[in-house]
């Protein structure tokens, strides 16, 4: 990441700074737009495959018959291997976020339906993030604009990444996290020229996005307290979800890498989704981009742990191990998704568990302070942004500052391990 000044303007007339204005403001309502179409197109889905009524919070988590979420989840693997095999067969290669960051042309078709057949399988319990479609749809339709724009090669860059990331802003409510997510994850640069279209197109999506969108945190957290034995489990936590972080990115990388190809992923999708059907059957909190699980952690949903014959903690040390497995096999099934959002409920899942141990030798905390910071620490290794993974935990809970000090610690101490790791495997290769 790269901290520097302004530098030195392209450009300084009227005319420019005009242009510049309305194509950012386009950007941002681009990516409202993005934002909002995800939105709906998620609840509609949920909608017609288990009867939730438009506007409210309900997932396929939270079907209560058993057999109706293994069918759905089924029925979204037979579904995306068909319409992924069809689309990559025919259809022209896809191109991420960040290649069309880089320069790259996002065709239209093909980024349309590929990130609607992820919001359809989300939607059906599909144990993978939401998060890439919008991003998707907001760098398609910014580029669309810069194209049109006459805008240099970095105006432009900076602008399809601000877009795709105003599209996270816009589908979470997470203005500020979005605006760090384009400067420190996709841009890896921040300067003048990099924030200030960044914090307008968040702050214009997430604007445009209310008129639709109920405004509402994602998890319902009870108030945090600071203690001495929370600052102490932080510190020596981080390192311990910082593996694990590393781990799980790794891993998610090599099941990406050996994913099938051709008409293999129509017979291993649907298997796969079967698989994670089954396991719903006994845990439902593994389906869905994670919000379900990461709510059980901060515990307000622990409910199911005296029907399975589990202590709340034990549970939710059994929940992460199956969302970590439930996600890493959908990847590994060829889908196509973000690992965002599971990354928050598997780092919860797993602060809590750590922390619930903790407990039996220094008391002092409750479990959602431990999910908090869990969920912080484990994001901030898996997106190496320690900044837009505090941030985004901190917009997600609607929590003060009061947690920020062992927050920090444990981030500091999971980036750290994965730094070090990271220049062991590069000095390795050399």
């Amino acid at each position: 990441m790269v901290l520097t000044g302004a530098g030195p303007r392209a450009h300084s007339t009227p005319h420019w700074t005009l242009r510049i204005v309305v194509v950012t403001a386009l950007v941002g309502v681009a990516g409202g737009v993005a934002g909002v179409s995800v939105w709906v197109a998620l609840h509609l889905i949920q909608v017609v495959a288990f009867g939730f009524p438009f506007h409210t919070g309900d997932e396929a988590a939270d079907e209560p018959d058993a057999l109706h979420r293994f069918l759905a989840v089924f029925a979204a693997g037979l579904l995306a291997g068909v319409a992924w095999w069809a689309l990559r067969r025919w259809g022209r290669p896809v191109v991420a976020v960040q290649g069309a960051v880089d320069g790259r042309h996002m065709p239209s078709f093909v980024t349309v339906a590929n990130a609607g057949i992820q919001i359809v399988i989300v939607g059906l319990g599909a144990s993978i993030g939401k998060e890439v479609a919008p991003r998707e749809i907001g760098a398609w339709l910014s580029q669309q604009i810069t194209d049109r724009a006459g805008l240099t090669r970095r105006e432009t860059r900076i602008l399809v990444a601000c877009g795709a990331a105003a599209g996270l802003a816009a589908v979470y409510d997470v203005p500020l996290g979005g605006a760090l997510f384009a400067v420190e994850v996709l841009l890896g640069e921040i300067t003048f020229a990099t924030a200030l279209p960044a914090f307008a197109t968040s702050a214009i999506a997430a604007l445009v996005a209310r008129a639709v969108v109920p405004v509402e945190t994602l998890y319902t957290v009870p108030t945090l307290t600071l203690s001495p034995s929370l600052v102490v489990w932080a510190v020596l936590v981080g390192p311990v979800l910082g593996f694990a972080g590393i781990g799980f990115v790794r891993l998610t990388n090599r099941l990406q890498t050996a994913r099938p190809r051709g008409w293999r992923v129509m017979v291993v999708m649907p298997v796969v989704f079967a698989g994670v059907g089954a396991v719903a059957i006994w845990f439902p909190q593994v389906l869905g981009n994670g919000r379900a699980l990461g709510q059980a952690a901060f515990g307000t949903h622990l409910h199911d742990a005296a029907v399975l014959g589990l202590a709340p903690v034990l549970l939710v040390g059994v929940l992460s191990l199956a969302k970590t497995a439930t996600t890493t096999a959908t990847i590994g099934a060829g889908a196509a998704g973000g690992t965002l959002t599971p990354s928050i409920a598997i780092g919860a899942t797993a602060g809590a568990f750590l922390g619930g141990a903790w407990l039996l030798v220094w008391p002092g905390s409750g479990l959602a302070a431990f999910a908090f910071i869990g969920a912080a620490a484990f994001l901030a290794t898996t997106m190496r942004a320690p900044f837009t993974a505090l941030v985004l935990v901190v917009e997600f809970t609607g929590q003060g500052p009061t947690i920020l000090i062992p927050a920090l610690l444990a981030v500091g101490g999971a980036v750290a391990v994965g730094y070090v790791l990271g220049r062991r495997r590069l000095v390795g290769v050399a």
